[in-house]
């Protein structure tokens, strides 16, 4: 049985973090990085034989992020198209595609940030043999990085959320804008238009009501809480090093993993415990910034890179319910 956590934290150690620094400043990932995570497997984390449990999952999602934001930020959009395709009804889209994402040789995205505001803004309009897209996905990694993408739009006559799956290229009614991170640049994280943009049947991955779709939400969010983690454990480590007093940090750290874990399992307090990792992140990461000293403050270097990766993780992949839990802890006394 593989040890999934032991071997995040050799590619994470031996593979991610010694370029890490290279790579925020080149806004490029070697695609080494993913063919690293592909040939041990981790594109198939989520795949329902895995025998992979949440409690591995995060610990290896923290670890990865840990070791590079970029890349796992980039590769972990792969894991919910697998878990949501592998529960699809579109047997034929299922049989044919999934065999390659769970090897990492075809490589997902997902477009699904269009469907979640209210109101939504990207919709789907119901025509002959399919769907036709307009609107925006304002946030959609990976682009020029993957080769598919979930799509997820709001039906515009019952405001249930389609899902398909379509090249990740530019085509007919689709365009992507750059859009240039503080920190994770080298995502490729985009801003995509859709005008007119057609999807067949035989593309759309499944149907569900809204109600069923912001469920599935507070997996995601929990997921997500893993860029704050992986970002404060890596300070942490980093303040260690340098000789600082870690314990009280090293208990925070532990105490908001058990909050997240119980936001998960009680679909409550969630919100809070993410608001709670990034709070952490950003303070363990100025402590890493103080402790460094002045060098911290010249571009380029470990500490002020976490730094800007702490504040990435306070609105990435957020939710308003997370943006006032987060305000209200900056701004309390």
């Amino acid at each position: 049985m593989t040890d999934w956590p032991e071997l995040a934290v050799e590619i994470a150690e031996n593979i991610l973090f010694p370029v890490a620094d290279s790579v925020d400043v080149d806004g490029e990932i070697p695609a080494s990085h993913f063919d690293a995570l592909a040939a041990d497997g981790f594109y198939g984390l989520t795949a329902p034989d895995s025998g992979v449990t949440p409690n591995v999952l995060v610990e290896v999602l923290e670890t990865l992020c840990g070791g590079c934001l970029a890349t796992t930020f980039t590769w972990m959009q792969h894991l919910g198209v697998l878990a949501r395709l592998a529960g699809s009804e579109n047997v034929e889209m299922k049989e044919s595609c999934l065999p390659g994402l769970v090897a990492g040789e075809v490589r997902a995205g997902a477009a699904f940030t269009g469907a979640i505001p209210v109101p939504p803004t990207l919709w789907a309009r119901r025509v002959d043999n399919g769907y036709v897209l307009d609107g925006v996905s304002p946030f959609v990694t990976g682009w020029g990085l993957v080769d598919v993408l979930q799509v997820s739009a709001r039906d515009e006559f019952d405001d249930s959320v389609v899902h398909a799956i379509l090249p990740a290229t530019d085509g007919p009614g689709i365009t992507a804008e750059l859009l240039p991170l503080i920190a994770a640049n080298g995502s490729n994280t985009v801003r995509l238009t859709f005008d007119g943009a057609e999807v067949p049947d035989a593309s759309v991955s499944g149907i569900e009501s809204s109600e069923s779709f912001g469920e599935s939400q507070l997996f995601g969010q929990w997921m997500t809480g893993c860029l704050a983690m992986g970002v404060a454990r890596r300070c942490i480590r980093e303040l260690e090093e340098l000789g600082a007093d870690v314990d009280a940090f090293e208990d925070q750290a532990w105490r908001v993993r058990l909050d997240l874990d119980a936001g998960l399992e009680r679909s409550s307090g969630l919100s809070e415990a993410r608001a709670r990792a990034s709070e952490l992140a950003i303070r363990v990461a100025a402590a890493l910034v103080t402790a460094t000293g002045s060098s911290s403050i010249v571009g380029s270097n470990t500490a002020e890179r976490l730094m800007r990766e702490a504040t990435f993780t306070m609105v990435a992949a957020g939710q308003p319910s997370i943006k006032t839990a987060l305000l209200a802890r900056l701004t309390r006394s």
